[in-house]
């Protein structure tokens, strides 16, 4: 499944002993990982791509299990969702504001570069 989807062996282990996947073993026990563990397991990796908490990707995925209509998991992903929404605009708007500092800043900068360089070439 590493090579399949790009993650290391050790993530996966990581996310099996989170109980987040739950490959079955073979007689020599080695992983047999099921359609359902890979679902899970892109699940968590676009969560984790939209700035989730590993705990929160576990909190929608344990509701999967529980709710077979599949609602609660919705609801929750809904609102999980839109708390990441509201960080980006929160964010964007940060790096708005710090652009227009910097553009502000480096506006002056040119101003006073030309100063001082008018100064330069009139003392000779």
């Amino acid at each position: 499944m590493a090579q399949e989807t790009g993650v290391s062996t050790r993530s996966i282990r990581f996310y099996e002993e989170k109980g987040l996947l739950s490959p079955q073993r073979s007689n020599g026990g080695q992983r047999q990982y099921r359609k359902r563990d890979r679902t899970r397991l892109k699940l968590i990796l676009r969560g984790k791509r939209f700035g989730l908490s590993l705990e929160q990707c576990a909190d929608i995925l344990g509701l999967a299990a529980l709710e077979p209509d599949e609602a609660a998991q919705i609801k929750k992903a809904l609102a999980y969702g839109q708390d990441v929404l509201a960080d980006l605009e929160r964010r964007l708007e940060d790096l708005r504001a710090m652009r227009r500092e910097i553009k502000g800043i480096e506006k002056k900068m040119h101003a006073r570069l030309a100063q001082l360089q008018a100064g330069r070439h009139g003392a000779r």
